[in-house]
């Protein structure tokens, strides 16, 4: 079972993943879950229950290298959402 702090940081993954969609800057989830490999039905249970122990650190890496969202963001909820120059 994830920690509360943990559950917190997979909210954030997810919605920085809902306004990556709602900015067209991918397609849907399944563009996302191809393009890495996840099997879209453990994303979508980790999504409904953050509190299961299949988040992959891996993810939060696509994110921040691939998109730009704010690491500090992801870890800490402090700053912007997505890093400066992006």
């Amino acid at each position: 079972m994830q920690t509360t702090s943990s559950q917190i940081i997979v909210r954030r993954f997810f919605e920085a993943v809902r306004e990556l969609k709602s900015r067209k800057v991918i397609r849907g989830i399944q563009t996302f879950t191809t393009r890495y490999g996840i099997n879209k039905r453990n994303f979508y249970t980790c999504e409904a229950q953050p509190e299961r122990d299949i988040f992959q650190v891996a993810w939060l890496g696509y994110l921040v290298n691939d998109y730009k969202v704010s690491a500090t963001w992801l870890l800490t909820g402090e700053g912007d959402h997505f890093a400066e120059n992006s």
